[in-house]
């Protein structure tokens, strides 16, 4: 999904055969991660994965994160990064803090709740839709996992290796971070 790219990658993977979708402006991250998830639900996908397009997530590791799901163990599938000195201090915090948040409201482990890198069944994808609808930033992922905590579904993590050389971040620290903090409070809040 090219979500406002001004550079040569939506040609270059069009060029490779890649089917692209374009969003002509950056409409944000859960809008392009909510267009590619429904047009591979108009495709007749049965699993649906998402990886981050700055190259941290090594497209080797997708089997891992497919297997559980294509083996109807797990409804999610997370890829669960650790939080070693390659990871930006701030990074690290933050991801704590939501795992540690997310582990509270499921009652259950959740090592890596930000994560982009993901697999799910397509029924997961269906179900939440409604949930998602007004979530077009980096608070669709927190939605989509946090639905699926607290909708009893299967959530698995697998641990990936990252890379953090890659294209730097969008996220804005503190309104993307505001964002979040409504949600998960507004969850916390739901779960108790």
């Amino acid at each position: 999904v090219n979500d406002g790219s001004r550079d040569d990658t939506a040609a270059v993977a069009a060029a490779a055969g890649a089917l692209v979708l374009d969003h002509g402006y950056n409409r944000g991250k859960g809008a392009a991660l909510a267009s590619g998830v429904e047009r591979a639900l108009q495709d007749g996908a049965q699993v649906v994965a998402t990886l981050d397009a700055d190259g941290q997530h090594p497209p080797e590791a997708l089997p891992d994160l497919l297997r559980p799901v294509t083996a109807a163990a797990a409804d999610l599938v997370l890829g669960a990064r650790a939080r070693t000195g390659s990871m930006s201090l701030g990074r690290r915090f933050t991801n704590w803090i939501s795992a540690a948040c997310a582990s509270r409201i499921a009652a259950t482990r959740v090592p890596d709740a930000q994560t982009g890198f993901r697999a799910f069944s397509s029924q997961l994808a269906r179900d939440l839709r409604p949930q998602l609808r007004n979530h077009l930033r980096f608070d669709y992922e927190a939605v989509f996992l946090l639905a699926a905590l607290c909708g009893g579904y299967r959530v698995w993590s697998v641990d990936v290796p990252t890379v953090y050389e890659g294209a730097p971040s969008h996220f804005r620290s503190w309104g993307d971070s505001w964002q979040l903090a409504r949600i998960f409070a507004r969850y916390y809040l739901g779960a108790t």
